[in-house]
């Protein structure tokens, strides 16, 4: 998991002198963007506070302080939020197994009230999916069984299906871009949750066995996935262009439906021929489950 002291490293390195009008004199400067002394006098912090801060020996940091800090270092909205959490992490947390999450029942409602053409799908905190409906199913994993949601131990990992599985990597004609995204998710996600097991394991294993994970979780981007685009070639209806918004939930902040939308006529066309495939599956609710009989 990454501390404050990388993130901090890795947004000074990237902030040069005479992007931010700081003059510098002579030419024997050692680091590709600003100094330690450099960002403390411009944040109005000692330079002995800043270097405790980045080596991790600074107990605490006040939120006047972790709001200079990002404003020297031009930080955005998600940035500045990552900081604010690596900064409340706590200095000698260890890893503690979750408990196995569950879509809540007023979401699985939403999610069932949709028109059958709408994809949908409900995400857990680490990109597992949680329920999807039969739309949302075929449109982003028909090759993955309908049911697996309802099996906590067995279910679709959105993450490991972009790196790890070549008919997702397939599906995406943008999946440098998304897969960029995917990855400063599950950076913000980690300074949230520094002491969930599970996204430590996730992230090992990503690291592990996909070069171009590793090699963009070394970059260290941070992002949110709220909106976006998905550029399809699907195996069954042909090229599909939708748009993704995700929707967060009361019951459960951690979890997200993310609801995809038609972009232009052909498009659409192409998830009302998906749905009608997607309806003629056996009787299952959203999240694998079958109804109850009564």
């Amino acid at each position: 998991m990454e501390s404050l002291g990388a993130f901090l490293k890795s947004r000074r390195d990237r902030v040069t002198p005479d992007r931010i009008g700081l003059r510098v004199y002579g030419t024997g400067r050692r680091v590709p963007g600003l100094r330690r002394e450099e960002l403390a006098h411009l944040a109005g912090v000692s330079a002995g506070y800043y270097t405790r801060l980045e080596q991790g020996l600074a107990e605490t940091a006040s939120e006047q302080v972790l709001g200079a800090l990002a404003r020297v270092l031009e930080l955005d909205e998600v940035e500045t939020a990552h900081l604010r959490n690596l900064a409340r992490q706590p200095s000698r947390a260890g890893l503690a197994e979750p408990p196995p999450e569950h879509a809540h029942p007023r979401v699985l409602a939403l999610l069932g009230s949709l028109a059958p053409a709408t994809p949908a799908v409900v995400l857990g905190r680490r990109g597992d999916v949680l329920a999807w409906n039969r739309t949302g199913h075929a449109l982003l994993a028909e090759h993955v069984d309908f049911t697996a949601p309802g099996h906590p131990d067995g279910r679709p990992s959105i993450p490991r299906m972009f790196f790890l599985d070549p008919l997702t990597r397939d599906l995406h004609r943008n999946w440098e871009e998304l897969a960029r995204v995917h990855v400063g998710y599950l950076r913000l996600t980690a300074g949230r949750f520094p002491t969930d097991a599970l996204l430590a394991r996730l992230i090992g294993e990503l690291t592990m066995r996909s070069d171009r994970f590793a090699a963009m979780w070394a970059g260290t981007d941070v992002a949110d996935c709220t909106v976006g685009d998905l550029r399809l070639r699907h195996p069954t209806v042909g090229p599909v262009d939708v748009a993704y918004q995700v929707w967060l939930q009361p019951d459960s902040p951690d979890h997200r439906l993310e609801i995809y939308t038609p972009d232009g006529t052909a498009s659409a066309d192409a998830l009302r021929l998906l749905a009608q495939r997607a309806s003629a599956g056996p009787e299952t609710g959203a999240d694998g489950r079958r109804p109850a009989v009564r």
